[in-house]
């Protein structure tokens, strides 16, 4: 029988719950909220901290990385319900019960332009030069209709040259809503606005 919490925790992979305090540090040291006994762990490895409202975590210089989502934590990263945290080898989920669950068909979009990198539902995902160019140009504009002749101008240089034709936009724009969208047939993001040219929200 699970037991409501109030506060924030961690499930392990056995399925054991570790509640967290404002600031908790896990790793290998007794001195640690959370004890993990393992070589792939770190004496001090990682830190979750509450500000505010926000709970965050961060690496302490460990030697095999913490992960979040599959990406390795650089700089403090906001937590949220639902999220993998992976310290070492052991893998734990973060639960904040007071989160207010609802049902929310658009995917969590964001695109880091300073690092290049790209994330849906707070997951890091892969995409082709020209998959990336075409996002970026549309991010930047979300919210405006763009054209398949301003598309083609940003993500073509070769576009004056009148060797791009629109399908090989719209191919694009397809291969892009695979990576982005959670239902490609029915996009939640990018859409097309007929006779007019494509537009992103977010």
């Amino acid at each position: 029988m699970q037991i409501e919490r109030a506060a924030p925790y961690l499930t392990d992979p056995n399925g054991q719950e570790h509640p967290l305090a404002a600031r908790t540090t896990i790793g290998r040291a007794v001195e640690c909220e959370v004890v993990i006994t393992s070589k792939s762990v770190s004496r001090e490895h990682a830190r979750l901290t509450l500000d505010g409202r926000h709970w965050s975590v961060e690496d302490l210089g460990s030697t095999n990385g913490t992960y979040l989502n599959g990406e390795r934590v650089i700089a403090r990263r906001e937590l949220r319900d639902g999220d993998s945290l992976r310290v070492g080898e052991i893998s734990f989920l973060f639960h904040d019960p007071d989160t207010t669950t609802r049902e929310n068909p658009v995917p969590d979009l964001e695109v880091d332009a300073a690092a290049g990198v790209v994330r849906v539902n707070r997951k890091p995902v892969s995409l082709s030069p020209k998959e990336y160019l075409l996002l970026a140009y549309l991010y930047e504009r979300r919210g405006l209709v763009c054209s398949k002749d301003e598309i083609g101008r940003s993500v073509w240089p070769e576009y004056e040259a009148g060797g791009i034709f629109d399908y090989q936009i719209e191919n694009l724009v397809r291969r892009l809503r695979t990576r982005i969208e959670t239902d490609p047939a029915n996009p939640q993001l990018l859409f097309t606005v007929r006779g007019l040219g494509y537009k992103l929200i977010g």
